[in-house]
């Protein structure tokens, strides 16, 4: 069974929640990580496998990440390749938003198609 919650009325609510990160709004603040060539410091990225699979692409464009204490530091400022490897692209269908961001920086890439499942 899932976390649920049982509110009654009459009471005042009162409380924290902690909201977990979200992969769909962290991939794309990554791959914009790209586009300046110095430190961005990201909070509450939840650690996934696509999280991974985009950090190890960012390695070997040629940033260097840190991650620990719930922080991810990526340093672009030493970014020396424009080509996503293809046993990396072929893991997921988000890496293509890579793509733009390394345009964007390098003014050219190279990718395979995406991978991922099908839809």
């Amino acid at each position: 069974m899932s976390n649920c919650y049982i509110i009654e009325g009459g009471n005042r609510l009162n409380g924290e929640v902690e909201i977990s990160g979200s992969k769909n709004a962290s991939l794309p603040i990554i791959a914009g990580s790209i586009l300046q060539s110095g430190i961005t410091k990201l909070y509450n990225v939840p650690n996934i496998r696509d999280i991974g699979i985009t950090l190890e692409i960012l390695k070997l464009l040629g940033c260097k990440v840190k991650k620990g204490n719930g922080k991810i530091e990526i340093n672009a400022k030493k970014i020396n390749k424009c080509e996503i490897p293809e046993h990396l692209m072929r893991q997921m269908r988000s890496t293509v938003i890579l793509a733009g961001a390394i345009l964007g920086r390098c003014k050219e890439v190279t990718f395979s198609y995406p991978g991922g499942c099908d839809i």
